[in-house]
């Protein structure tokens, strides 16, 4: 696929009325949400980010609910102990206010239960809840896509949400995969996801000058999940001799004296 193309979304989807999963591909053209971001499909060539990058990206096992402990031998997972009437959320290691940010989350469709939600929050959204709900996307310190009920929450006391993907029918639902992407832009300000390689559009806007950080809210006893950071792409403009803009990448590396130099903006 070439870099900035609109896609068509071809997805299997379910349909709720008579179980036919024959879904014909909407043109998506005429929506901007839709258009793959250049950079998303820089950063996707870009080489995979190594193991200890990922382990810095990767779950922090201090800030989470009790009912959550980061896997020992494999601290990319985080397992949820089987607690009845409870929701429980873990946020990453690191928070993002600038560039271009993908991760991978790994979570069987079998986990899931009745509440699973994968989105982004800020230091200040709750991580337990009593009883079971969509905590990521329950209160204005965060966003967050139910996976189940495809939709999209944010402060649902004011704000009803919305269905995601955008162009399902009332009548259709999506089944998220396995595996799928978060896609977070902090200078577009913009939280959108992929799944089988497919671009699903913008889920969120509005979300510039804060610091933001990977999370999950999860009700399902023994339920895994996994969460793999690809890398990330810092946006700096240089002018050339047509004034056209220019990317330039955000790589991992470390200085001389082993820091990272550019942690301070949430890009490490």
């Amino acid at each position: 696929m070439n870099m900035g193309q609109r896609v068509s979304f071809n997805k299997t989807v379910s349909n709720r009325d008579n179980g036919n999963n024959n879904y014909r591909p909407r043109d998506l053209n005429n929506s901007q949400d839709f258009l793959r971001p250049p950079r998303l499909d820089m950063l996707l060539d870009m080489p995979p980010a190594s193991r200890e990058f990922q382990l810095r990206h990767s779950w922090n096992p201090d800030d989470r609910s009790l009912n959550i402990f980061v896997r020992e031998d494999d601290p990319l997972t985080f397992h949820r102990h089987p607690v009845a009437q409870s929701t429980d959320c873990i946020r990453g290691k690191q928070g993002y206010t600038r560039g271009l940010h993908a991760w991978e989350v790994t979570w069987n469709i079998r986990q899931r239960g009745t509440h699973a939600v994968v989105g982004v929050a800020t230091k200040d959204a709750p991580l337990h809840s009593a009883g079971y709900q969509s905590l990521v996307g329950n209160n204005a310190e965060s966003w967050g896509w139910d996976l189940g009920r495809n939709r999209l929450l944010h402060d649902v006391r004011n704000n009803p949400g919305s269905t995601y993907p955008t162009i399902l029918n009332a009548d259709e639902s999506f089944v998220v995969p396995d595996t799928f992407l978060v896609v977070l832009d902090m200078d577009e300000g913009t939280l959108s996801f992929m799944a089988d390689g497919q671009y699903l559009g913008v889920a969120f806007r509005g979300l510039r000058g804060r610091k933001l950080y990977p999370v999950v809210s999860a009700v399902w006893g023994h339920c895994e999940i996994t969460m793999g950071y690809i890398g990330g792409l810092d946006r700096k403009y240089r002018r050339r001799t047509n004034s056209e803009p220019t990317w330039s990448e955000h790589r991992p590396h470390r200085s001389t004296d082993g820091a990272c130099a550019c942690a301070e903006f949430g890009l490490c």
